[in-house]
């Protein structure tokens, strides 16, 4: 199914990447959305670095990080905090403690929404995403 495809796919080089999500768009766009979808996800942001989350930030409307970040981890929660002011920090914080009650569904909505301008800007080359668990060393 679309989640054992996404964790083939997140193993292999992004040109096959590529070429497999292309050639399955032209069959059954659903199906490669959702391939898209499970590939990477909200909580992978954690692992991005401190320069690609600010960058991701600057496009995310700060209401809708606020939301999103209701359903994400701890981690992910440190990472953005970190690369916020102490004043947009605690806009944020209070946002999230002092809204009402949101439907789980909703925030998966904000978070996918927040995913796909990660990869509007790894496709413009601004971010880089890596998928998978890969050894490979940064430099």
């Amino acid at each position: 199914g679309p989640k054992a495809l996404a964790e083939i796919l997140n193993r292999t080089g992004k040109s096959t990447e590529r070429a497999v999500l292309e050639r399955l768009d032209g069959h059954d766009p659903e199906l490669a959305e959702d391939v898209r979808n499970k590939m990477f996800v909200f909580d992978d942001i954690a692992g991005m670095t401190d320069r690609e989350i600010q960058m991701i930030l600057r496009e995310v409307d700060t209401k809708d990080l606020s939301t999103a970040l209701r359903g994400g981890s701890e981690e992910l929660k440190q990472r953005i905090f970190q690369n916020v002011s102490e004043r947009v920090g605690m806009m944020i914080k209070e946002e999230m403690e002092f809204s009402s009650p949101i439907r789980m569904s909703d925030v998966e909505e904000v978070q996918l929404r927040v995913v796909q301008t990660v990869r509007q800007l790894e496709e413009a080359g601004q971010v880089t995403v890596i998928r998978g668990e890969s050894g490979e060393i940064l430099v």
